[in-house]
């Protein structure tokens, strides 16, 4: 996502700084085909609008990181924290921004990176400076601002992730019990012929997320945490982050659970 927002930044005119220290060759190939610049920290801590986007578990760290940088910088750039994490961590990570002296905007991305010939993913912010960035929308982002407070962008992601990745968790989960008992094809058979959108959204849906699993753990406990410890559903999304954690390890190991999911998910494709 991250790499694709820079191109699109970067096609519109506008100079896209990133960190590239200690990074592999292959990102730094990403970042150059994207457009690019390496910078040092002190040149990023100057720069008009910074973007956070890393995996969830990354965001407070990293915020901490620019608030060091900016603390010893002049220049107050705006930080738009537009990470999957809920309400109570974007609100920890605009005390630590705004504590630098640096503006503060909670933003949401969803939907797919951006490609050529599109206009998404949707890009929600929020927060008293969300008026700042919004050169980000002459500079071909769908910016849509949410009149809301620090956190109402976050509670979109989280409510709008909940859905739409638990619903690829739930998917997996029933599909590798299915396939354990022998049930896979009469699976697939009945959610073609009772649930069609069901059936054609798994076969897209599950291969797609095998690679993107290892990030999903850390997001499906901040969904966990949006809902609060006394919600009784905080314990599905727990159950979602041990299941991805459990998919992700397959991919990195046998794979037979990955297997699993794409056969099914290609035989779902065959079968319309």
């Amino acid at each position: 996502m991250g790499s694709a927002i820079a191109a699109r930044l970067a096609e519109h005119g506008c100079k896209v700084l990133t960190s590239l220290d200690g990074r592999s060759a292959t990102t730094r190939k990403r970042a150059a085909a994207s457009g690019m610049v390496s910078a040092g920290d002190a040149e990023i801590a100057n720069a008009d609008i910074i973007l956070s986007i890393v995996p969830p578990g990354e965001a407070v760290a990293l915020a901490e990181h620019l608030a060091t940088l900016i603390n010893r910088s002049a220049k107050k750039p705006v930080i738009v924290d537009c990470n999957a994490v809920n309400v109570e961590t974007i609100r920890t990570i605009a005390d630590v921004v705004l504590s630098s002296g640096a503006h503060f905007v909670d933003a949401a991305i969803i939907g797919l990176p951006p490609k050529p010939g599109t206009t998404g993913p949707a890009f929600y912010v929020s927060g008293e400076a969300a008026a700042d960035v919004t050169v980000l929308g002459e500079l071909g982002l769908d910016l849509r601002r949410i009149d809301g407070p620090i956190g109402a962008a976050s509670a979109l992601k989280m409510s709008y992730a909940g859905i739409n990745k638990g619903l690829t968790g739930l998917g997996a989960a029933m599909v590798l019990a299915a396939v354990s008992a022998g049930a896979a094809d009469a699976l697939r058979d009945e959610l073609a012929l009772s649930a069609p959108h069901i059936h054609a959204r798994l076969g897209n849906a599950l291969p797609d997320m095998l690679p993107k699993a290892y990030r999903w753990v850390a997001e499906m406990r901040e969904i966990a945490g949006f809902l609060g410890d006394d919600h009784p559903a905080a314990l599905i999304y727990e159950g979602f982050a041990r299941l991805f954690e459990h998919i992700a390890a397959d991919v990195e190991g046998a794979g037979t659970d990955a297997a699993q999911l794409v056969a099914f998910a290609e035989s779902c494709k065959a079968k319309k």
